[in-house]
């Protein structure tokens, strides 16, 4: 156990003996209760605007665990104290990030601010007191090329991407990529909504309102392409999946852009891709058996006893396993899938998994096949402990 202390920085251009702020600092668990390590109310900034170092709770979390800080800004006058805060400023940091004093932006908009004009006002009997202002703010990171801001079908409008991220919050459903090729990001994502439902919600708005987010060690900056995609997208992926999910794949790719549902960069993710997203955000790897061959009956039992533990497991397998698939392809493998019980097998001799896949969780394994169906489709897969 141990005791850290914490600080941030805020921005702004007025004094900062006149500001004020509460900073809470916390995770939640997969139950989306909430963890505290610093909650504290009006206090004074200091003079080069950063907070007070303020001591944490004793805590046991490794120093990559990921919090979520909160910042509410007051001005003080001579009267009263005024909250200039129209809703709290929320980023996300590392426990490490936040003790080695690097849980601020150099880019100011990334960071709680508060500015005031430096114009002075007067009457207007006096004459020649016409100002014109122009209020500039930057341009929405995301905008589909087909479907532009004030478009009936704009997929990434902000009340739209507001509920789709509350809905997820609360479990309501999950990443689905429907056609594209984003089986492996969806897989990621799965798990981070369901372990941290926080750091799922917080990496959705800021990939919305500044155009990138960084989740542990894993930094998600979608290119020009991705962020203004070409072709039809409403209806066939939402604005919140396509945000998180091509947003992560294009970030990956070095030469073409994820700028469109049929994008040149089709093809499954490879499981040291996948493996290395889970691991920057936090996760740690415990086991893998994962390959371009069958796993076969061994594989499978591995995989059960690690389930049956309560650990993450991410398995490779060919779509052709799953109901809803036309396909009898069995040779290599094109689908990622997230377990969510062990394989079991009834009397009839029939083989069940419940397992997430294209935003559904449920048992979604062709009725009526046996192991050997199974198995045949089946490629192995990773094991992580779940992200706290």
């Amino acid at each position: 156990m141990s005791v850290y202390h914490v600080s941030t920085r805020i921005s702004s251009n007025v004094p900062a003996s006149e500001i004020l702020y509460d900073l809470c600092i916390y995770r939640m668990d997969s139950e989306k209760r909430k963890h505290s390590i610093v909650d504290v109310k009006q206090q004074a900034l200091l003079t080069n605007y950063e907070t007070q170092s303020h001591a944490t709770e004793n805590i046991s979390e490794p120093i990559s665990t990921i919090y979520i800080m909160e910042v509410m800004l007051y001005r003080k006058t001579m009267l009263k104290t005024l909250c200039v805060s129209p809703q709290p400023f929320t980023k996300m940091y590392t426990l490490e990030e936040f003790a080695s004093g690097k849980a601020w932006s150099s880019i100011k908009r990334e960071n709680p601010c508060y500015f005031q004009s430096t114009g002075m006002t007067k009457l207007e009997s006096k004459g020649d007191n016409i100002a014109v202002i122009n209020i500039s703010r930057p341009e929405r990171p995301f905008i589909a090329k087909d479907y532009p801001i004030g478009s009936s079908q704009d997929p990434f409008e902000k009340t739209l991407i507001e509920q789709q991220i509350t809905r997820r919050f609360n479990q309501v459903d999950y990443p689905n990529q429907f056609n594209a090729s984003l089986c492996g990001p969806a897989a990621f994502f799965y798990c981070l909504q369901k372990d941290r439902p926080d750091v799922y919600t917080q990496a959705a708005q800021e990939l919305w309102r500044i155009g990138k987010t960084k989740i542990g060690q894993l930094e998600i900056t979608p290119s020009d392409g991705c962020r203004h995609p070409t072709g039809h997208l409403y209806g066939d992926i939402s604005g919140l999946d396509w945000m998180t999910l091509a947003g992560l794949r294009d970030s990956e790719n070095k030469v073409l852009s994820f700028d469109n549902l049929d994008s040149p960069l089709a093809g499954i993710t490879l499981w040291g891709t996948l493996t290395e997203w889970f691991e920057k955000a936090g996760y740690e790897k415990v086991f893998s058996n994962v390959g371009i061959t069958q796993a076969r009956i061994q594989g499978v039992n591995e995989l059960n006893e690690y389930i049956q533990k309560g650990y993450k497991v991410v398995s490779l397998i060919n779509d052709s396993l799953l109901k809803g698939s036309s396909s009898e392809r069995t040779t290599y493998p094109t689908h990622w899938i997230v377990w969510d019980g062990p394989v079991t097998q009834a009397t009839d001799r029939t083989v069940h998994l419940k397992l997430f896949s294209w935003g559904y969780m449920s048992d979604q394994i062709k009725p009526g096949n046996d192991i050997f169906f199974f198995i045949k489709r089946f490629f192995g897969g990773v094991v992580f402990k779940p992200l706290k």
